[in-house]
């Protein structure tokens, strides 16, 4: 019997993961990516396709099997050998960003044999692959106390100077925005089009009207739709992510804004914009620790905050996003980051090597 059984996107079955979510696959394809959805073993697996020139493509998949890594290493072969039956022609590669703490050796089986398999570290990550998950703790006030000691403080001190947090709605999105452009230039990094994150809360809005996603319904395996029994045979339609814009101001003047998404028991920092005025107040702090109560309050039970460098090392050029993440607390964990499954034996040499290229000029030569 195959692992992967095809679904349409919209019936992807719930995770922990927004990446492998329903929604994501819809909102990507928004954007030139197509979607491909299966089941694996009731959990989701979510494949983006992009093509390429040529007529070629490439597939991505996000974070996946991440609730069922357990067992993942012992269908690896038979994973490998489905994909490369199912995707063929002139794909070049399946890019998996595995989701797994390389350090703790779980699962060991897969991260020990991926080349055993196949498989090759890609040139580039496309998500981080070091991140901070804080364990959101029953108070407020113990949450506090499991921060760094600098941590604390700048928090309480933003509070002290009166910098003030609120969350806004999804039309604050074009006011967001230009707050990222400014951080956008001061810290030299890209960013997408003002429309791609209005799409952002677009998507999940549009999903979060659908009639399945509100009468209750069930979408069994056969991809039927039934009314809600409770029965453990029945997969419900997972909804989308809860997106949340909360922003700290002092005095009338917008300091700082993020935006973060809630997911099953999971809350992630995904984007995150900061004056140039007033840093002295610490109001990204102030935004950060309002965020970890909002998602307390939702039900959350961890905070993930999406990307760290890889090591506390003074001399890399983000150290300062490694110690302001770490000071609030949580477990750091380094994931083993992007693999690739090469599908084409010509086509993928080839695409490696220009992707070489393109990220020697984009991380060495465009910065110099």
């Amino acid at each position: 019997m195959p692992l992967l059984s095809p679904v349409p996107v919209e019936q992807l079955p719930q995770s922990s993961n927004f990446l492998q979510s329903a929604y994501w696959g819809i909102f990507k394809s928004r954007f030139g990516w197509q979607a491909h959805a299966f089941r694996y073993r009731e959990g989701p697996f979510l494949l983006l396709e992009r093509k390429l020139p040529g007529g070629f493509s490439l597939l991505y998949a996000p974070h996946p099997f991440e609730d069922s890594d357990s067992e993942t290493g012992k269908d690896w072969n038979t994973l490998v050998t489905e994909l490369r039956d199912r995707f063929g022609g002139r794909k070049i590669c399946i890019r998996f960003d595995l989701p797994w703490n390389a350090e703790s050796g779980d699962p060991s089986q897969v991260l020990e044999t991926l080349g055993v398999h196949g498989l090759h570290k890609a040139v580039m990550d496309i998500q981080p692959p070091s991140t901070v998950i804080v364990p959101l703790a029953a108070s407020e006030e113990e949450q506090l106390k499991a921060m760094k000691s600098k941590t604390r403080y700048n928090i309480r001190l933003a509070a002290r100077k009166g910098v003030v947090t609120r969350e806004e709605d999804e039309q604050f999105v074009d006011s967001w925005y230009e707050l990222y452009r400014e951080t956008a230039e001061r810290d030299r990094i890209s960013i997408h089009s003002r429309e791609y994150y209005r799409q952002i809360f677009e998507t999940a809005d549009h999903l979060s009207k659908s009639p399945d996603m509100e009468s209750g319904f069930h979408i069994d395996q056969k991809g039927k739709k039934s009314e809600d029994n409770g029965e453990p045979n029945s997969v419900k339609t997972a909804r989308p992510p809860g997106l949340r814009i909360i922003s700290a101001r002092h005095e009338g003047d917008l300091l700082a804004s993020i935006i973060v998404a809630l997911y099953g028991r999971r809350a992630t920092y995904l984007y995150g914009a900061s004056s140039n005025r007033k840093r002295n107040l610490m109001a990204s702090y102030a935004v950060q620790q309002a965020a970890m109560n909002l998602a307390r309050r939702e039900g959350c039970t961890s905070y993930d905050l999406f990307g760290i460098p890889p090591a506390d090392d003074p001399e890399h050029p983000m150290h300062g996003l490694y110690r302001f993440k770490t000071g609030f607390g949580g477990r750091i964990i380094h994931r083993a980051g992007a693999w690739d499954l090469p599908l084409s034996r010509l086509g993928y040499p080839v695409y490696r090597r220009i992707e070489s290229l393109r990220y020697y000029y984009f991380k060495k030569l465009k910065k110099r």
